[in-house]
Parts: structure tokens; sequence; C-alpha cells
């Protein structure tokens, strides 16, 4: 059940009623009798219960191929920079079998 704030227009008092959502609001203060509006409050009491609240949990199937599209785009760029390194080693190891042919 939420609690609603209230505010009396007469004399400014605001007090808190715990209540159900079906129930009819209050019409009159406690205090005075005067007229009572409800204030817009945000809800202190929201609790999230039970394992996993993520916010990868429901992506969308967007978002997902998105994500496989730049790991697998990453991956390309890690070969292409180990690239360079194996042609380095394979033109020394050309370069010592040369001289040890001489």
């Amino acid at each position: 059940m939420p609690t609603y704030e209230y505010k009396c227009k007469k004399c400014g008092n605001t007090f808190e009623k715990f209540q159900p959502i079906t129930e009819e609001s209050v019409k009159s203060c406690k205090t005075c009798d005067g007229k009572v509006y409800r204030l817009i409050s945000k809800n202190g009491n929201f609790i999230l219960k039970g394992n996993g609240f993520y916010s990868t949990d429901y992506r969308n199937n967007n978002y997902k191929s998105e994500k496989k599209r730049l790991t697998s785009s990453k991956k390309e760029e890690q070969e292409k920079k180990e690239l360079p390194k194996n042609l380095k080693s394979e033109i020394k190891e050309k370069k010592d079998k040369e001289i040890s042919v001489k």
C-alpha cells in the first residue's frame, strides 16, 4: 500500500496517510477541517528483491547484435596488431637461414 502526502489549503499543515489505492482520498485537514490536496511525491519505499536486477537483463535484440559486432571488430583489430609481429619474426628467421647457408 502506498503512502500519500496531503497539504491543507487553509493552515498549510502537511501530513501522510498510508492507504490502499482503492480508498477515497482525504478531503479535510486533521487540525483545522480545511480542504486538503494530495501532493505529488516520490516513493521512498521502492525495494527490489531477488537476484540480478541489472540494466543488461532486459536489453533488446538490437543492443545484443551491436555488442557482438563491437566485440568481433575488437578481435579483428587485435589480429591486425599481431600480424606485423609475426611478419617481423618470419623475416628474422629468413635472414638467419640465409646467414647460416652462406
